[in-house]
């Protein structure tokens, strides 16, 4: 059991990318974290505790948040990180693909951001922040991604609708929407033409992401924000 005071943060997708990195952020401002994923490796200790699963599958957010409110009491936070893309022109989409996208990234969603917020409701207040993608906005010839824009468009307008139903509560819901980030999901040799997707010709990197959260989870006045962080995606080519 955490002490009395210790806030406790949730993050999904945290066995690699911007989710380790997150798991590892919270740690350092005072955290517990419970970190789950498919692969996550096991760790229980005092301040981490990690649960597999398949964020597609409810039964798993149950898990997660069971395992929350067990180990350390409460929910403070809920990053909503895990996310797959699936870049095909749209007639190429299989129903596995919209299986698989629509699964992670709304299913994963829904289930646990539901319990998070019931717990949060119980204890006085939360912070939701989810994790997009600037395509949601800025759609780009050279990057054919409807999926992602109809299962990260949905959590973006949830954000604002999340944000404003419970703002008299003391929930606060937010969104990070990223360019094209530094991580495993892409191999090296196609980050020359990544960078150039982006205004200032390079990727982002796990750590500005990071950061975002990091500023959103800091600021108790900014509620239904879309945080670009983007390269200047956002503002135009």
């Amino acid at each position: 059991m955490t002490t009395q005071d210790q806030k406790v943060a949730i993050i999904t997708g945290a066995s690699q990318g911007i989710g380790a990195d997150l798991l590892t952020a919270y740690r350092k401002h005072g955290y517990a974290v419970v970190g789950t994923s498919r692969s996550i490796a096991p760790v229980d200790d005092l301040d981490v505790l990690t649960v597999q699963g398949d964020i597609a599958d409810p039964a798993t957010a149950e898990r997660v948040v069971a395992a929350a409110i067990d180990r350390f009491g409460r929910i403070d936070t809920l990053v909503n990180n895990a996310g797959i893309f699936v870049a095909k022109p749209f007639t190429d989409y299989t129903e596995d693909d919209f299986a698989d996208v629509t699964g992670i990234n709304l299913t994963g969603f829904f289930r646990i951001t539901q319990l998070a917020i019931e717990q949060m409701l119980a204890q006085g207040g939360g912070h939701i922040v989810n994790i997009t993608t600037s395509l949601v906005d800025n759609a780009d010839a050279r990057v054919p991604s409807a999926l992602a824009s109809l299962t990260k468009g949905g959590l973006q307008s949830a954000t604002k609708s999340l944000a404003i139903e419970y703002a008299t509560r003391g929930i606060r819901v937010n969104a990070v929407s990223p360019g094209t980030i530094k991580t495993p999901m892409h191999p090296e040799d196609t980050h020359e033409a990544l960078a150039g997707l982006h205004p200032v010709r390079r990727m982002g990197e796990s750590s500005d992401i990071v950061d975002a959260v990091l500023y959103l989870q800091h600021a108790p006045f900014v509620t239904g924000e879309i945080l670009h962080v983007d390269g200047g995606m956002s503002a135009g080519h």
